[in-house]
């Protein structure tokens, strides 16, 4: 119980019910502020948890794939609404929630094979995946850079570039699916002392 109640896994709960409510408002209301707001909501939540868990000591596993279920609620409901306000957007928009809902999701959950705490440990599995997806960078292009690119360019600019991070993504994936677990690329020494499964 104590991994799910904590200070960090408030924050995520917070942010994901009041971003939903505020996507379905815009909806509702045909709002595009309500819309800006809920996707403020969402980024800054998804900043303040991990912040909250890194600063308190209370990054868990169930933390780490709580944050990563959450984070898909949240962009699910937004998205639909930005769709609906935007037609124009539909199509980077549906590359998107592809690549972000199935792709990156099976990916981001990668890090459970190791004993790592989240997927921002990767780097202790492999470098070059961790920074082309979870290095702060890689981040922003993921969710901010193809949401504004499907806003304000061309479609054909805002679907080339959600199909390059889709690219990404399944590269990523492939590769990462066939690391061994435990094998000399992930050095038992680079792990944190206790960090394995005995924190889920």
């Amino acid at each position: 119980m104590t991994t799910l109640v904590t200070i960090p896994n408030t924050i995520t709960s917070v942010r994901t019910i009041a971003s939903i409510g505020l996507a379905m408002a815009a909806l509702t209301h045909r709002s595009v502020s309500l819309l800006v707001a809920a996707y403020l909501t969402y980024w800054i939540g998804d900043i303040l948890d991990g912040t909250a868990a890194r600063a308190l000591g209370q990054e868990t596993r169930t933390g780490a794939v709580f944050d990563i279920v959450a984070d898909r609620a949240c962009t699910s409901a937004c998205a639909a609404a930005l769709v609906v306000l935007q037609p124009a957007t539909v199509w980077p928009i549906a590359v998107f929630l592809i690549q972000f809902m199935v792709i990156d999701q099976l990916l981001s959950l990668m890090f459970l094979r190791w004993p790592l705490l989240s997927p921002n440990y990767f780097a202790q599995v492999d470098r070059r995946v961790y920074w082309w997806n979870w290095s702060p960078p890689a981040k922003a292009l993921n969710t901010a850079a193809v949401v504004i690119l499907a806003i304000a360019a061309p479609v054909a600019v805002a679907v080339t570039f959600a199909l390059a991070v889709t690219a990404v993504k399944v590269a990523s994936l492939i590769h990462t699916a066939r690391l061994p677990v435990g094998s000399p690329a992930v050095p038992t020494a680079c792990l944190p002392a206790g960090l394995p499964l005995a924190r889920p």
